[in-house]
């Protein structure tokens, strides 16, 4: 079957280079004819062909296949699908070609485009607060930092050896065995001074988590359990041991404010954690033997369900990786916190994520595991499972926190996992999209506002399965 892609990929590198059909035609020994068959996606660029190719514009192989890419080239078809550009009649392929033949030019109109969401989004909230004559911010900011530290996360493929290095290297100083926690603990008090204390909800005043660096006092909330407070030990031990690599690390990646690199930094923190606690190797091992029962391996390192999830993901080491997943975090409400894909499926950035995805109805059946085979409308099917979490909450008064942890992979993947037993993976999924902008289903009864393609028609004798899908 002819790829699209690689096709559109070599018509921008010829034009890109100032030749002629006819004049590549012949350095790659077919007919100029054939060539124009496989720009445009009708015959296939056959590996003998993509090697001269690559040759003759002096371009790596990998030239013709970019993940990055893919993700720019989704999330711009997401931005366009915005009502502003309707009257553009802007379709896919404009914008594959788009990204194909300049992605440095379409990741700056991605840039753009959210700079613009967020002005906006800020202007509507200044507008709302004049109009309760509340008091007006001094200034307000044209970048969401944790939006940036989900795209630093995501170019890295969530993968960082030099963390996983020297989070080896530190387990193998702290000798840790069984009681991991006790082993940081006493690690942090001999080796860098550092006094940790539990204390209470009250004296804790709303933190899980103080440091003193001054006292060189770690305090921690009587309401963490176990499992978190020895991750919030080994994030520390990540801070003190590797400041120099954490800050190399923020400082290189593209972040517009401080607080955008300071989250970074929380992030790295947060891997480096998760790798003393859950070493690649052992895990990597366990979670193939155990084939990725994700409430067996919280019991086995001692870890919640969210932490077993979020180091699965980074299972990427090359020659020994795990299965790429994706995440995603929503809470009640259907909002995004966390989103990280290497599954090849496409996350809502601007909008909220398809109300057909199991990742919502997790809230129906509270600590219970949702499974459900997911169909794009390309034809992309996806192996998804889904469950809620709870945060907060220690004693009668105190509030909780429900979120939503989606966990997924390619249907081709999920025999490897154990919760793939006894569903028919050979069957259609449920149809989901992106957003409803996006999606072309007509069919669907949650749609909430007209695709893209298709302008909305209302008659007002006829009711569809819901009002912006007709009959």
């Amino acid at each position: 079957m002819a790829n699209p892609k690689l096709g559109v990929k070599l018509r921008a590198l010829r034009r890109q280079q100032k030749m002629t059909q006819v004049q590549l035609a012949e350095r790659m020994d077919i007919s100029a004819s054939y060539l124009n068959l496989i720009e445009h996606g009708r015959r296939s660029l056959t590996a003998p062909l993509l090697i001269k190719a690559a040759q003759i514009f002096d371009v790596d192989l990998g030239a013709f296949a970019s993940d990055e890419e893919d993700r720019v080239g989704a999330d711009l078809l997401e931005a366009f699908a915005d009502p502003m550009f309707d009257e553009l009649g802007l379709t896919g392929p404009d914008v594959r070609e788009f990204v194909a033949a300049s992605p440095a030019t379409a990741k700056a109109v991605r840039a753009l485009y959210q700079a613009y969401r967020e002005a906006r989004d800020t202007a509507d909230t200044l507008a709302a607060d004049m109009a309760r004559a509340s008091d007006l911010p001094g200034t307000a900011s044209t970048s969401i930092p944790s939006e940036e530290v989900s795209d630093f996360l995501q170019t890295h493929q969530n993968y960082f050896p030099e963390l996983e290095e020297a989070a080896a290297q530190v387990r193998e100083v702290i000798d840790v065995g069984v009681d991991v926690g006790g082993d940081v603990q006493r690690f942090l008090r001999s080796e860098l001074g550092v006094t940790v204390r539990v204390d209470t909800v009250a004296e804790m005043k709303g933190a899980v988590r103080r440091y003193d660096r001054e006292r060189r006092l770690l305090r921690l909330s009587e309401a963490l359990p176990a499992s978190s407070r020895t991750f919030q030990l080994a994030h520390l031990v990540g801070l003190l041991t590797q400041a120099d690599l954490i800050d190399r690390r923020a400082s290189g990646a593209v972040a517009s404010s401080d607080t955008a690199r300071k989250l970074v930094r929380v992030a790295l923190a947060n891997y480096f954690a998760g790798a003393v606690v859950m070493p690649y190797e052992d895990f990597l091992a366990a979670a193939q033997a155990e084939r990725y029962d994700i409430e067996l391996l919280g019991h086995r390192f001692d870890v919640s369900f969210e932490q077993v999830c979020h180091r699965l993901t980074t299972l990427r080491r090359p020659g020994d990786a795990g299965v790429p997943f994706h995440l995603i975090r929503i809470d009640i409400a259907g909002n995004i916190s966390k989103r990280f894909s290497a599954s090849g499926i496409h996350i809502a950035r601007f909008a909220g994520v398809c109300p057909r995805w199991n990742v919502h109805t997790a809230f129906l059946t509270p600590g219970r595991m949702n499974v459900q085979l997911s169909t794009m409308p390309e034809g992309h099917t996806f192996f998804c499972v889904a469950r809620t979490v709870q945060r907060g909450g220690a004693g009668y008064r105190a509030l909780r926190t429900y979120h939503a942890i989606g966990l997924g992979c390619a249907v081709e993947r999920a025999t490897e996992l154990v919760y793939a037993d006894g569903v028919d993976l050979s069957q259609p999924g449920v149809p989901v999209g992106v957003t409803c902008r996006l999606c072309t289903r007509m069919d669907c009864e949650q749609r909430a506002m007209p695709p893209l393609q298709v302008p909305l028609a209302v008659d007002e004798h006829v009711r569809g399965v819901s009002f912006y899908a007709p009959a």
